[in-house]
């Protein structure tokens, strides 16, 4: 799902969101080569507040200042999940269970590449989904996106 340059900076940045009692959900390299966009989306246990985002901005700031993960400029942009938050973890397909999730991959399973239903959580190396009533198993080595589908209520 993650690039091998977006792998490393995970993996950089994960130990001190621990600290910071944060979680790093994904790392997103977007945009030019010339000039990428680093997109961290973080979550926290009860969400993040504006106060929470700008202040993780500020150390993941200086950690990219330290590792210059890029010749020449890039922008970075730190930001919740949002309301169509993406999965990446064994433990984030378990925790969404319930949710309707829109998963894309690397290539065809049974025919199609792109997948929406009912998330059951993950078991024995695959995602579990029920796409129209029926059982999916994805394997998660070739899950290229997934994401919660987000609803918005707007009759309250």
């Amino acid at each position: 799902m993650l690039t091998a340059k977006e792998k490393a900076l995970l993996e950089t940045l994960m130990p001190q969101a621990a600290d910071e009692g944060v979680e790093i959900v994904t790392v997103e390299i977007v945009g030019s080569k010339k000039a990428p966009t680093i997109r961290v989306f973080i979550d926290a246990e009860g969400g993040i507040s504006f106060d929470e985002l700008a202040r993780t901005q500020a150390w993941i700031g200086t950690m990219m200042d330290e590792l210059d993960p890029f010749p020449g400029a890039y922008m970075l942009e730190v930001s919740s999940p949002g309301i169509d938050r993406p999965l990446r973890t064994p433990e984030h397909f378990n925790r969404f269970a319930g949710e309707t999730v829109n998963i894309k991959t690397r290539g065809p399973i049974e025919g199609r590449s792109s997948f929406t239903g009912t998330l059951e959580g993950f078991a024995d190396g695959a995602v579990r989904l029920s796409v129209d009533e029926q059982p999916v198993a994805i394997p998660y080595d070739v899950i290229k996106k997934a994401r919660v589908k987000g609803t918005v209520d707007f009759s309250s």
